[in-house]
């Protein structure tokens, strides 16, 4: 299951689980929209993997499966 962490390992800026603004890698390393293009370049500066927006979670299911602080 995606692990959906909800800060920017670059920024700290806050990334919730219906943000559309979360760019992971295949590693889940996450980052804000801004960091992924600006800063990185849309390559993870830990693995070097491609970064891509991180899907949503589906709100009936945020309770059962909660997104993580890291």
């Amino acid at each position: 299951m995606l692990l959906m962490k909800t800060r920017c390992e670059t920024c700290g800026k806050g990334l919730p689980a219906t943000s559309s603004e979360a760019r992971i890698c295949s590693f889940e390393c996450t980052f804000c929209e801004e960091c992924a293009s600006n800063t990185h370049g849309s390559t993870c500066p830990n693995c070097k993997g491609q970064l891509l927006q991180r899907p949503t979670r589906a709100e009936a299911l945020l309770e059962k499966y909660p997104p993580s602080d890291g």
